[in-house]
């Protein structure tokens, strides 16, 4: 089964990620003056607002690296506007540069508080502003590329847990009739024999087997083979009632069914409730040594209260010897171990 692939990092990074200013200043001799600081820098982009009242939402559209931003504007306070930028989950990582009108230590350290990045008097030298502009966006972009990476690993990881759920899922299942197979019975007659063990309470086991099926297979062919064994298999699941219950391919045409905290009584009626529903059923079989020409099967039951005087192998086997009686008794019956339920 093949893993889902992740979709690359480059895909999860907007892909017109690029240095791109945003200047929030009222003053249009200052927008110019950085027009004309950044023209010419093909690795820059440059986009600017006068008014303030349309910052957040510029910033929102245009998704800058950098935002330069005044500390003074008609109707705004510098530092609220910065406050709502941190507010803004789409906004909240973008460096942000304050660009007072002179340098007052009180209004930077303030900057700072209120989460601004950097602090250039204006208008500052040509090869500073650059300097700046591409140090915070550079990192801005990385950060990027960092979460995204992150979110392609968090994604690989829970495609690959799921990927490895179904193929655990399909490793216990039998691939013919897509009930349990083999091995997921042996593990679950291990677990449920420790936790009746511990309960103190019986486990019941019934091997089942369809009567001469190597002569229905020769009649009627494996694609007919293979279908009643499907239908077995259906009929031993919708007889079951509870999320313990199993019921598993144990073998060729034989079945398992594994009952945990049920009696000899309740595994004996939970059988013949089986073995009727395929009689019923009455798929012909005229080479059938019983059930009247249909498909029937043969039931060994075993139940004991697992403790430190028998074993999980001894109730598989005296299951399996309860079969053998069944077959040899004419079929299309059920037995129960000797002495089965008693200890």
């Amino acid at each position: 089964m093949p893993v889902p692939s992740s979709p690359p990092i480059d895909a999860l990074v907007p892909a017109d990620t690029k240095m791109r200013v945003l200047l929030v200043d009222d003053q249009l001799i200052i927008v110019e003056a950085v027009r004309r600081m950044l023209a010419g820098q093909p690795d820059i982009e440059f986009h600017a607002v006068t008014d303030a009242g349309t910052a957040v939402a510029a910033a929102r559209t245009l998704r800058p690296t950098v935002i330069l931003q005044d500390l003074v504007m008609p109707g705004f306070d510098g530092f609220q506007l910065i406050e709502a930028y941190r507010a803004d989950a789409s906004l909240r990582e973008v460096p942000v540069i304050v660009l007072p009108s002179k340098d007052e230590p009180k209004l930077k350290a303030h900057g700072f508080v209120v989460g601004a990045n950097d602090y250039l008097v204006k208008l500052p030298d040509q090869l500073e502003i650059l300097a700046r502009i591409r140090h915070h966006s550079r990192g801005y972009i990385k950060g990027l590329e960092r979460d995204a990476a992150l979110r392609a690993l968090h994604d690989s990881q829970e495609q690959l847990a799921r990927a490895n759920a179904e193929l655990q899922k399909l490793a216990a299942l039998d691939s013919l009739t897509g009930i349990a197979n083999r091995r997921r019975f042996d593990e679950a007659l291990h677990v449920e024999w420790q936790r009746c063990w511990r309960q103190r309470t019986p486990l019941a086991l019934l091997l089942c087997d369809v009567d001469s099926f190597k002569q229905y297979n020769d009649t009627f062919g494996h694609p007919a083979g293979d279908l009643c064994l499907k239908k077995t298999a259906g009929i031993l699941t919708g007889q079951l009632k509870r999320p313990a219950d199993l019921a598993a391919r144990y073998g060729g045409e034989e079945f398992a069914i594994l009952l945990p905290a049920t009696d000899l009584a309740g595994a004996l009626q939970l059988a013949e409730a089986c073995r009727a529903q395929l009689e019923h059923l009455a798929l012909p079989h005229p080479q059938a040594q019983a059930g009247g020409g249909r498909v029937t099967m043969s039931i060994g039951v075993a139940c004991m209260v697992p403790d430190e005087n028998n074993s999980m192998e001894q109730l598989v086997a005296e299951a399996d010897s309860a079969l053998y009686e069944a077959k040899r008794g004419g079929r299309n019956g059920i037995v129960a171990a000797p002495a089965a339920g008693a200890r």
